[in-house]
């Protein structure tokens, strides 16, 4: 595989209008994991998911809809417990509230097992997150043990979210994480203030460097991004969205177009410019999958070649 995402896929329930006043929402799909899987997909990275879902009828369209995008679904095993879901109103501002339907679901309840029965330590991009380590005990080692088994570039996207852990664990975690990875994605202000004390960029980029990943990019949102790819600083502008319905998942359309360049072979800097203009054309979208950005939508923003030239 070139890209193998460990998470969970959710069912979601998107509005146009914000949860406090929505009365219709539309079926789709989403989740850090799901989203990622389908950005890499869409990007022409050979992608696939490992995951849990429940034994129901949800889980069995999840797999429909992840497979129509592209997705590998071998490693999405049914089980015991139920297929997450959420609910989410659109918000141009970014600044979204979700209600999650989530506890004890079948996600997790994935184990380092589940993980070293997929190609993750194979792939030549394995993308984990902060959210995949909170989901339970078992997952958090899952995500570590992953992390140093991988034999390829390890993508570790810190996504704090307080409903499911505090900023201790979720640091703890990131310590451990961070010597194995490629690269560190995390957004300042949002998961740096709770993971590493600072809402400062720059800050955030030494104190992460200083955790022993080689490489860290801090988004910022509106202003792009802060990358330290171990040898210099560079300062990445956001791609200007053409239209803005909604910014769920735009980090994960970030992160899923950034390991499929690196898994093409594209120098970190190139591959994080993907990433950011993957997240633009997602604003477009009404969810976490409304709106996903192809190989040739990408190339077309950035004047570049898959390769990064």
């Amino acid at each position: 595989m070139d890209v193998v995402v460990v998470g969970e896929p959710l069912v979601e329930f998107s509005a146009d209008r914000a949860l406090t006043e929505a009365d219709t929402f539309r079926l789709s799909f989403s989740g850090d994991a799901l989203n990622v899987a389908v950005a890499a997909a869409a990007a022409g990275a050979r992608t696939a998911l490992v995951a849990r879902l429940g034994e129901d009828e949800f889980g069995r369209r999840l797999l429909t809809f992840a497979a129509r995008h592209g997705v590998d679904t071998r490693w999405m095993t049914p089980g015991p417990g139920s297929t997450g879901a959420y609910a989410v109103g659109a918000d141009p501002t970014g600044q979204r509230a979700f209600a999650y339907m989530r506890y004890g679901s079948a996600a997790s309840r994935l184990s380092p097992a589940d993980v070293a029965a997929s190609p993750a330590a194979r792939a030549r991009v394995l993308v984990l997150s902060g959210i995949t380590a909170a989901l339970s005990a078992d997952c958090d080692r899952a995500v570590r043990e992953a992390a140093r088994a991988a034999t390829g570039q390890v993508v570790y996207d810190a996504n704090y979210r307080s409903r499911l852990t505090g900023p201790e664990a979720a640091a703890e975690t990131l310590r451990a994480v961070a010597p194995y990875a490629a690269v560190v994605k995390i957004s300042a202000p949002g998961d740096s203030r709770a993971l590493v004390g600072t809402g400062d960029p720059a800050e955030t980029l030494r104190r992460v460097r200083r955790l022993g990943a080689p490489a860290v990019a801090v988004t910022l949102g509106a202003d792009g991004v802060l990358l330290d790819t171990g040898g210099a600083v560079h300062e990445i502008p956001a791609v200007p969205a053409p239209v803005i319905v909604d910014q769920t998942g735009a980090g994960d359309n970030f992160t899923g177009a950034m390991a499929a360049w690196l898994a093409k072979g594209a120098p970190l800097l190139a591959a994080v410019r993907a990433g950011a203009a993957a997240a633009s054309v997602s604003l477009a979208g009404q969810g976490g999958t409304g709106r996903v950005a192809g190989a040739p939508e990408i190339e077309s923003l950035l004047g570049d070649p898959v390769s990064g030239g």
